[in-house]
C-alpha cells in the first residue's frame, strides 16, 4: 500500500508541475487556419506552452478526421480532431488511436443547410429530397442514422457524392436541395458566396433531432500520454488558459490568429470565432462540468451512435477515446463568456 501511495502522489506530482525543459510537440490543427482555432494559437503566441517547458509547432491540417490518422502515422503528438473519427479508428486499432484529453466543441457542427424555400426543417421534409454530400464525412455517414432515429425511410432520399468544394456553389444554383456540411465551415462558405445564411436558409442541426454527439477537440497519442504525461498535461493547461482567456476577450484571440497567419480574413476569422464559442462550445453541460470534460452518459450513447453509423464490428470503451486525467480543476474551466 505505501508503494501505491507513492506512486500515486509522484503522478500527482508529474501532472501539476511543468514538463522536461522544451519538450519538443508537433501538434496538427483540424484544417487551414481558422479563427476557432484561437485557443491554440494563443497558447502559442503568448507563451503558455512554453512556460509548461514545450516547444510546441503548429502545422495546418487536412480534415478533424485526419488528426487522427496524423497522430496515428506517428508524424505528430496531437491535435485539434474530431472525436467521432477517434471511436472509429479504436473499434479496429485501439492500441494506435490516440485519445480525447481536452472536449473543445460540446455540441457537433453536422447539419444540412438548404434554402428556406425549400422547406426543409425537420427530417421528415428530406424525403424527395436531393442533397449533396462528401464522402466519408461525419455529416455524410450519420445522416442514414438520422433518419433511422426519425423514422424517415432514407431510400426515398437521393444522396450524390461530391467535393466539399461544390456543396455551397451547387445549392445556390439550385442543384441540390440540400448539403450535408459542418456549419461552421458552410456558414462562412455561403458569406463568400455572397449569400446571407441567417436570412436566407435552414440549418437543420443532427444536435437537435437524437444525434447528440461530441466533435472536436484536442487529442493526444498514446505514447505521448505514456512517455511524458506531464507533457500532455501542461498542453491541456495551456490551452485551457487560453479557451477560458479568449471567452473574455476574444480580441485577443483573433490577434493570435492573424500572428499565426496573416493572409486569415481579419473580419471573417473573428466571427468564426465567436460562432465557435456561441453554437458549439457554449452549453449546460459545459456550465456543468467546465471546459474540457464531457458526460459519462451521454459519451456512451454517442460512441453507440457512432457504431452504428459506420457499422463498426467493435464497440469501443469511453476510456479508449477520452480521458479526464489530465484536465485542470472545475473552477480553472469556469468559461465566463461575454457576449459578443
Amino acid at each position: 500500500m505505501l508503494k501505491k501511495l507513492l506512486a500515486t502522489l509522484a503522478l500527482g506530482l508529474c501532472l501539476s508541475g511543468p514538463a522536461l525543459a522544451d519538450t519538443p510537440i508537433k501538434f496538427t490543427l483540424g484544417w487551414k487556419t481558422q479563427g476557432s482555432d484561437a485557443p491554440f494559437l494563443l497558447a502559442l503566441q503568448k507563451g503558455y506552452f512554453k512556460a509548461e517547458g514545450l516547444n510546441v509547432t503548429i502545422d495546418q491540417g487536412e480534415g478533424s478526421a485526419a488528426t487522427v490518422t496524423r497522430i496515428m502515422s506517428g508524424a505528430y503528438d496531437a491535435g485539434f480532431g474530431d472525436i467521432n473519427a477517434i471511436i472509429q479508428n479504436a473499434a479496429t486499432r485501439p492500441g494506435d488511436v490516440p485519445v480525447m484529453v481536452y472536449q473543445l466543441w460540446n455540441k457537433p457542427p453536422f447539419a444540412i443547410v438548404s434554402k428556406k424555400a425549400t422547406n426543409i426543417a425537420t427530417p421528415a421534409d428530406l424525403l424527395g429530397k436531393k442533397l449533396g454530400g462528401a464522402q466519408g464525412t461525419p455529416t455524410t455517414r450519420l445522416v442514414t442514422v438520422l433518419g433511422a432515429l426519425n423514422k424517415v425511410d432514407m431510400t426515398k432520399v437521393a444522396i450524390e457524392n461530391m467535393g466539399p468544394n461544390l456543396q455551397e456553389p451547387m445549392l445556390i444554383k439550385g442543384d441540390i436541395d440540400g448539403a450535408l456540411v459542418f456549419n461552421i465551415t458552410s456558414w462562412f462558405n455561403l458569406i463568400n458566396n455572397r449569400q446571407d445564411p441567417a436570412k436566407d436558409y435552414n440549418w437543420l442541426l443532427f444536435g437537435d433531432f437524437g444525434l447528440d454527439l461530441y466533435s472536436n477537440g484536442m487529442m493526444v497519442s498514446q505514447k505521448l500520454i505514456r512517455d511524458n504525461p506531464a507533457a500532455v498535461a501542461g498542453l491541456v493547461r495551456a490551452v485551457n488558459k487560453a479557451a477560458v482567456e479568449i471567452g473574455g476577450d476574444p480580441a485577443a484571440g483573433l490577434k493570435a490568429v492573424l500572428a499565426y497567419d496573416n493572409l486569415a480574413k481579419e473580419d471573417l476569422e473573428r466571427a468564426r470565432m465567436i460562432f465557435s464559442y456561441e453554437h458549439l462550445i457554449l452549453s449546460p453541460e459545459v456550465d456543468r462540468l467546465g471546459l474540457g470534460d464531457v458526460d459519462d452518459a451521454r459519451l456512451a450513447r454517442s460512441i453507440g451512435i457512432v457504431v452504428e453509423g459506420y457499422q463498426l464490428t467493435a464497440t469501443p470503451t469511453p476510456d479508449q477515446v477520452f480521458t479526464r486525467r489530465f484536465l485542470p480543476p472545475l473552477a480553472e474551466r469556469r468559461l465566463a463568456y461575454k457576449t459578443n
